[in-house]
C-alpha cells in the first residue's frame, strides 16, 4: 500500500529561497490526511506542528547549522517529516537505509560525528553502541516547540549522503540548500513542475537521487507516493500502484524501465 503525504500538503512559497526549507509551505486544505506506515492518519493541518516539535528538540539537544542529524528510518511520512524536522533545526540530515548492514551503520554515525540519532523504536535495535543521543521519531510529546536561535544560511550543509566504499572506505558528500534548489530552478523551464504532478520515492532516501524524487514534490506543492520496498521490487505491482496514483512524474534507469515496459504488456493499459 502506498503512503500518501497528502495532496498538495506542501505548497510552494518561494521557488527563488536559498533555504529549502524556506521553499515550502503547508496545506490548502485543512482536511487533507497523510497516511504513515502504521496506519495512523494525521491532519495536514497539524504536520507543521509536527516538523516544529522535532526541530525544537533537535534544537535543545544542540542541533544547529552544520550539526549533523543521523536518520535511520523505514520509507514512511514519518521519513519524510523527520527530514523536514532537521533541516528546520537548522542541521543537515545523514541519511541511513536501515537495511545497511551494522558496521556501515556504525561506521558513518561515528565519521559524521553526529549527536543525534532519529530513529523509530521498531528499527532501535538495528542500531550499533554509538555516542549519540536516540530520539524515537514516535515518541515526540506534544507542547511548544523553540524555534532555531540561529538559522542556515544558503550556503550551509542540507545532507551528508555516504558513498558506497567499494573502493574503499565511505566518504560523506556535503550538499547544501542552495545546490539543491538551483538544481530546480534551473530544469523548471523544462518541465514546469506543478502543483498538479503525483511524484514517487522509489529510491532509497541514502541515494543522492531520492532528493530530486521528494523535494520536486515538496518545493512544488504535489504530492509524494512513498513506494513500499516490497512495491518497488516487483515491477507489476508498482506498475499497478503508478496506475492508481496517477502518477506524472516519475525517475527509474533503463533496465527498470524495460521492467516496467513488460508489466504494461502484461497487464494491459489499465491493469485495476
Amino acid at each position: 500500500k502506498s503512503i500518501r503525504i497528502g495532496e498538495s500538503c506542501f505548497m510552494a512559497s518561494n521557488p527563488n529561497a536559498g533555504l529549502m526549507i524556506d521553499t515550502i509551505g503547508f496545506g490548502k486544505d485543512p482536511a487533507t490526511f497523510s497516511m504513515d506506515s502504521d496506519g495512523a492518519l494525521y491532519l495536514m493541518s497539524y504536520l507543521p506542528q509536527i516538523i516544529d516539535l522535532l526541530a525544537g528538540h533537535l534544537t535543545g539537544l544542540g542541533v544547529g547549522p552544520e550539526v549533523p542529524v543521523v536518520l535511520l528510518l523505514a520509507r514512511s511520512a514519518s521519513l519524510v517529516t523527520a527530514i523536514l524536522g532537521v533541516l528546520k533545526a537548522g542541521g543537515a540530515y545523514v541519511p541511513l537505509d536501515p537495511a545497511y548492514p551494522a558496521e556501515r551503520v556504525r561506521l558513518i554515525a561515528l565519521d559524521c560525528r553526529a549527536p543525534v540519532v532519529v530513529t523509530s523504536r521498531e528499527l532501535a535495535d538495528k542500531l550499533p553502541p554509538i555516542p549519540s543521543a536516540v530520539v524515537h521519531i514516535q515518541d515526540l510529546g506534544q507542547g511548544h516547540a523553540a524555534r532555531p536561535a540561529v538559522p542556515p544560511l544558503p550556503d550551509r550543509a542540507a545532507y551528508i549522503i555516504y558513498t558506497s566504499g567499494s573502493t574503499g572506505i565511505p566518504k560523506g558528500v556535503v550538499i547544501e540548500h542552495r545546490q539543491v534548489t538551483r538544481l530546480f530552478q534551473t530544469t523548471q523551464e523544462a518541465y514546469g513542475f506543478g502543483e498538479e504532478d503525483v511524484w514517487t520515492l522509489f529510491h532509497s532516501y541514502a541515494f543522492d537521487f531520492s532528493v530530486w524524487e521528494i523535494w520536486g514534490a515538496l518545493l512544488y506543492g504535489g504530492r509524494l507516493v512513498v513506494v513500499p520496498w516490497e512495491v518497488s521490487r516487483a515491477p507489476e505491482d508498482f506498475y499497478r500502484l503508478l496506475c492508481a496514483e496517477k502518477v506524472t512524474v516519475l525517475n527509474q534507469t533503463p533496465s527498470a524501465f524495460g521492467q516496467l515496459i513488460r508489466a504494461e504488456g502484461a497487464l494491459g493499459a489499465d491493469p485495476a
